[in-house]
């Protein structure tokens, strides 16, 4: 099916300092934008149209059709990753079932800021690194690399962060540990984690 850019929740300048006006408008409104359309392009015309956009990642990645695969895997990573970021305002806590999930993996909710920076600040070259949690719900931090999705893994996502430089260099330069800090401390969407969590635990109980 056909995909449209999906519209920021925020104002550009509402993440400021730690993502700028103008990243955002580089890295929603160009690179988001591009996948987009280039992913519409590949599938116009071709058994993938009628899918839906991860039943098509799936089956290009099964079939090595790669540019319905790059394009469409990061159309949702790109859009998971805005549903992922709130300003200050709105980020929240953890509450409920995920907070103590994340007190159970990882210490704490300190501890998980660690490790999610730790795996981000280490991975090489591009990708994302995501929260997610396992079929039982036990959650985990995993990278992965270039365009991959999370449910590639048969994970599903509660959080990303973009570790491709565009998503960063602007505010930042190459500095991407600091990017990861500041992110994690001001700008995670708590509220749709919890709720992402709460849905997955809701649906393993029946």
């Amino acid at each position: 099916m056909p995909l449209t850019l999906p519209p920021l929740s925020f104002a550009k300048n509402a993440l400021e300092p730690v993502m700028s006006a103008e990243t955002l408008e580089y890295h929603h409104g160009k690179h988001h934008a591009g996948y987009v359309k280039k992913y519409n392009a590949a599938v116009e015309e071709t058994a993938y149209c009628d899918l839906s956009l991860e039943e098509a990642v799936r089956r290009a990645s099964a079939k090595g059709d790669s540019s319905v695969f790059n394009n469409g895997a990061q159309a949702f990573n790109h859009a998971f990753f805005w549903e992922s970021l709130a300003p200050r305002d709105r980020s929240g806590k953890p509450g409920g079932a995920l907070s103590l999930a994340i007190d159970k993996a990882f210490g704490s909710l300190d501890g998980f800021r660690e490790t999610f920076i730790d795996i981000g600040s280490a991975h090489f070259a591009s990708g994302w690194v995501w929260l997610a949690a396992e079929k039982g719900g036990a959650l985990t931090v995993v990278d992965t690399h270039d365009a991959v999705p999370i449910f590639l893994k048969d994970l599903t996502p509660l959080l990303v962060c973009d570790l491709w430089e565009h998503a960063y260099y602007i505010d930042h330069r190459n500095d991407r540990g600091t990017f990861l800090e500041q992110v994690t401390l001001e700008c995670l969407n708590w509220e749709n984690a919890t709720s992402r969590y709460a849905a997955l635990r809701a649906t393993a109980r029946t």
